[in-house]
């Protein structure tokens, strides 16, 4: 492996990261004693969303994220209005994946300085992504942290993040338990990069190989700061189509940080073989040949062109495929569930299989 160049030499420290979670999550998770009647957590912290009983068979589901390292790019461009768009969109992706239906999101947003066109920037990228998701922004914060927030310019710092919320009838709660030997997964093309391993694109394409946003790869056939700043797309409008249709959804799986390895939170003894994978997007082959990483890196850091799953029983995946070509992401089988105590992820087209938080080469 590429020390220079890998995700911990990036910034991100994916092992001590985990560690670090783990620590803190010992503590998070003794606040359930607090409420044992109503309010109390319906599942087990770490799944894609978390699900609060409200009464009246109903779950409150709540998720939250930001839109990370990505920001610096919108930054080095001088264009803010996409990343807004990211913001809602990885909360809302997170939000379905329990089966809840988006209704709102409040943001935080901390600032080096109040500059009044990055605001309306900003702004419109909330209004996008909640158009798309069709949520309301009822809400959020705004915190001038100037001896706090740095940025790639003077005063020029600012973070993104936000707190989703939907409903779900407790007894609907899809956590993947449903999920069978056989069943069929339905990939989602992902729009790019997404919001996850900013740290490590930009250190390979800007830092190392001092490459400028406006240029033009012949690889790529667009400015290089368009395609990194491709906001986020959000499947909130394919999840509903599915569901109000006759399709059974075994499980939802958002495929952000830990790319595939995303597969593995499901509540089931579950593995799966992913055999039918289509050709990631350029700009992940700009990645991996500039910085020479390696494809079980590649792999445990990026979505490599599939952002959005659903696992469907075989005799079904006809109608869910027929639903899903009414939307812009083309939609593929890619694989199939196996039993598996493990709960591997099996790529035999690049020779990986993921286990314990990363991909390893076979």
């Amino acid at each position: 492996m590429n020390k220079t160049s890998d995700y911990a030499s990036a910034g991100v420290d994916t092992e001590r990261g985990a560690l670090f979670l783990a620590n803190l999550v010992s503590w998070v998770s003794k606040t359930a004693e607090f409420r044992p009647g109503t309010g109390r957590s319906v599942m087990d912290i770490g799944y894609f969303a978390s699900v609060l009983e409200i009464g009246q068979g109903l779950g409150l589901a709540l998720t939250t994220d930001g839109v990370g390292t990505k920001i610096l790019v919108a930054e080095l461009a001088g264009k803010y209005d996409t990343i807004g768009i990211d913001c809602v969109a990885m909360n809302v992706n997170d939000l379905i994946c329990v089966g809840a239906e988006p209704i709102g999101m409040v943001d935080y947003l901390a600032v080096q300085d109040t500059d009044p066109e990055i605001a309306t920037q900003l702004g419109k990228g909330l209004y996008d992504g909640a158009r798309e998701a069709e949520i309301c922004i009822p809400g959020g914060e705004l915190a001038q942290l100037r001896d706090m927030i740095r940025g790639v310019g003077e005063n020029s710092g600012i973070d993104l993040a936000g707190a989703a919320f939907g409903l779900v009838p407790v007894a609907e709660v899809n956590v993947g338990r449903a999920v069978q030997p056989g069943d069929v997964v339905i990939g989602l093309r992902s729009s790019g990069l997404h919001s996850n391993g900013y740290s490590l694109a930009r250190k390979v394409l800007l830092e190392d190989a001092g490459l400028e946003l406006d240029q033009v790869l012949p690889t790529l056939g667009r400015p290089l700061g368009e395609i990194l700043l491709a906001p986020t797309h959000i499947y909130v409008k394919e999840w509903k189509a599915l569901k109000h249709s006759r399709v059974t959804l075994r499980a939802i799986l958002n495929i952000t940080g830990d790319g595939l390895l995303n597969m593995a939170r499901i509540d089931a003894p579950i593995g799966f073989m992913i055999d039918h994978l289509p050709e990631p997007q350029g700009i992940f082959h700009e990645i991996q040949e500039r910085g020479q990483i390696p494809v079980e890196e590649m792999y445990t850091v990026f979505n490599m062109g599939v952002g959005f799953c659903f696992v469907v029983p075989e005799d079904e995946v006809r109608d869910a495929l027929n639903i899903l070509a009414r939307f812009p992401m083309e939609a593929m089988v890619i694989g199939h569930a196996v039993a598996d105590q493990e709960k591997k992820i099996q790529i035999p087209g690049v020779h990986l299989m993921g286990r314990s938080g990363r991909f390893w080469k076979l």
